[in-house]
């Protein structure tokens, strides 16, 4: 049976993001449970069920944030609760899941952390690390480093691509006041002048840490039509984990499980990528952006320089990618910063960076949304449109 045009997003949650230091996680979640609730015009004893997107380990004082402690201080009663313990992708399709099985109405998925408030450390640096620090391998930049060098070795890629996404992204980030990286432009000269991290991966090539809380409301499109905004359709869905560590993967480089989770996808959908007006891409890396975009079929291996050069992705671009700036330069929800600002952009909601003649771009009838984890082991790919 197909979920399409059956399930809508009809509410977001936003909480104040960036260095918001002196707030636990579970403040986080709850302003943004509570913003998203009341932005689809619905009540607490309306939401049955509840997805906390990830669980990180909490900071010392704080208690564990599991999705018990979040719906009780939320004032939730949910029949259906759950968490994802890693990088797993599945928060929006066990969502519909649950819609569509009658086990629930109105589910809330919800993100939030606050790294920046630890003395040390941030999540992927724990105990499943330490057999990979022994060869100088530290966390997930060095893991998404390596699959970057393959692929500079296997097709034509490297800086050279990866500087027109960082920069096209902030330009969007300099149209979004409330972005971490609002009014600090970014040019080619500064992208190559930004410090390496681990190499080929400068500081401008990696996603934000940020502290803050993002949700969105989940239901069906029948009680979509009565609610306060204009849902964002949920067209088609994918996922596919090939692999559950990047050590083990058969294609290190690519293809990722974009590639399957975008053929499920589209073909739910019943479109192609020629019929996408705009793209939310999980990117925690320049690289992402680029073999993520190449595994949903918009250009061929190697073509990504001459795809992604003049502007493409950027305002006025023919493909606009990553329109709030994404985790490079708005705020880092893992999936969350793509899927709420598809919603919002299909919504006509954002503003200065509101895609149509604004910003130059075509308005939005259909916009594609993807989610990465486990370094480029994990995906999910959404699409959604405009009712």
């Amino acid at each position: 049976m197909s979920l399409k045009d059956k399930y809508a997003v009809v509410g977001i949650g936003y909480t104040p993001q960036g260095r918001v230091l002196d707030r636990t996680a579970l403040s986080f979640h709850l302003e943004a449970i509570s913003n998203a609730i009341d932005d689809a015009g619905l009540k607490r004893e309306d939401i049955d069920g509840l997805i906390c997107y990830r669980h990180f380990p909490s900071l010392p004082g704080e208690n564990d944030v599991t999705p018990y402690l979040v719906a009780h201080h939320a004032g939730l009663s949910p029949r259906m609760m759950s968490q994802e313990a890693n990088c797993a992708r599945s928060q929006l399709i066990n969502a519909l899941g649950w819609l569509d099985a009658g086990l629930c109405r109105n589910v809330v998925i919800s993100y939030a952390h606050n790294p920046l408030s630890a003395s040390g450390g941030f999540f992927g640096m724990g105990t499943d690390n330490y057999h990979n620090a022994v060869y100088g391998h530290f966390g997930a930049p060095a893991g998404y480093a390596m699959a970057a060098r393959r692929a500079m070795h296997t097709f034509r890629t490297g800086p050279d691509t990866w500087k027109h996404i960082a920069v096209g992204q902030r330009k969007w980030a300099n149209l979004n006041p409330a972005a971490f990286k609002h009014g600090e432009p970014l040019t080619f000269e500064d992208y190559f002048r930004t410090r390496w991290i681990t190499e080929p991966f400068r500081l401008s090539d990696i996603c934000l840490i940020t502290n803050g809380g993002r949700a969105c409301v989940v239901t069906s499109v029948e009680r979509a039509r009565d609610l306060r905004r204009p849902p964002a359709v949920i067209m088609g869905v994918g996922e596919h984990n090939p692999s559950t560590d990047i050590n083990q993967s058969t294609f290190m480089a690519g293809p990722t499980g974009a590639k399957i989770a975008g053929e499920t996808a589209f073909k739910m959908a019943g479109i192609g990528v020629t019929d996408v007006d705009a793209c939310q891409i999980y990117d925690c890396f320049t690289y992402t952006v680029e073999i993520t975009l190449q595994d949903y079929g918009f250009f061929k291996p190697g073509e990504g320089e001459d795809w992604f050069k003049d502007g493409t992705i950027a305002p006025g671009g023919r493909m606009p990618v990553n329109t709030s700036g994404g985790q490079l330069a708005e705020a880092y929800y893992m999936g969350l910063t793509q899927l709420t600002e598809a919603a919002m952009q299909l919504m006509g909601r954002c503003g200065d960076r509101q895609l149509g003649p604004a910003t130059g771009t075509r308005t939005p009838q259909i916009i594609l949304c993807s989610d990465n984890g486990n370094i480029l082991q994990t995906h999910a790919t959404t699409i959604l449109r405009r009712l």
